[in-house]
This record gives C-alpha cells, structure tokens and sequence, in this order.
C-alpha cells in the first residue's frame, strides 16, 4: 500500500501538463533592416537600397492630415539580371516574374530634427 501512495501522486502531477498559448507574434520580415548601400538577400534576390527618394512620413509626434510615404530607390539583381526601381513602402513592385515589397523603414520620423540619411534602416520582403 505504501508504494501505491507514492506513485499516485506521482502520476496525478504528469498528467497534469500545462500548455503554453500559441505564438502569435507575426513573423519577421525577410531579410534585415540595411542602410544605403548595403545589399541583402531576399529569396533568391540580392537587393540594395541606393537611394532616398522621398520621406514624408507624418513625424511620430505630430498630428498629420496624410500619412505620407517613403520611396527608396532600389537595386533588385536576380540570375543574370539586374534593375533599378523607385520602391513605395508597402506597395508591391514585380520585376522579371518576382515581386518584391519595401515593408519597412526605420527610424520613425520626429518633428525635433532632420534625421540624417546614415541613419535610415530599410527592410525588404519577396512576396
């Protein structure tokens, strides 16, 4: 009887596991957060962010009518090819049957000061 009050216990505790919520973080974009100039992959696309073209994002602490937008000039290289476009954040472009997004720009825009392009961060994805 002595062994049979030791292993009920025993038994009662493995069956009661506890299960962790589902991850619901979203995934990472592809590829990493570079500057101007730096290439990265994407799929199977080398590509580099050569140029700001446009950055009129509302600054994060300001109250804007329109969101604005940012455009990157971009080098998209594939296998045996190589392109040069204007990529809109958020806004798909397709090129030699791929299609790429600009999906992120970093850091937020502020009203305290001009932000020197050194320090802008882009991220790409292929979708």
């Amino acid at each position: 009887m002595r062994s049979f009050s030791v292993i009920l216990p025993a038994l009662l505790l493995n069956a009661c596991a506890v299960i962790p919520p589902p991850d619901t973080t979203p995934p990472q974009p592809q590829g990493y957060a570079v500057p101007l100039g730096v290439a990265v992959q994407v799929g199977d696309l080398s590509v580099t962010p050569t140029a700001l073209v446009e950055d009129s994002r509302c600054p994060m602490n300001a109250r804007c009518v329109w969101a604005g937008r940012v455009v990157v000039r971009t080098r998209i290289s594939g296998a045996g090819w190589a392109d040069n476009a204007d990529l809109t954040l958020g806004e798909p472009y397709g090129t030699h049957g791929k299609v790429l997004a600009l999906v992120s720009v970093r850091p937020e825009k502020t009203t305290q000061a001009e932000m020197p392009l050194r320090d802008y961060r882009f991220v790409y994805e292929a979708r």
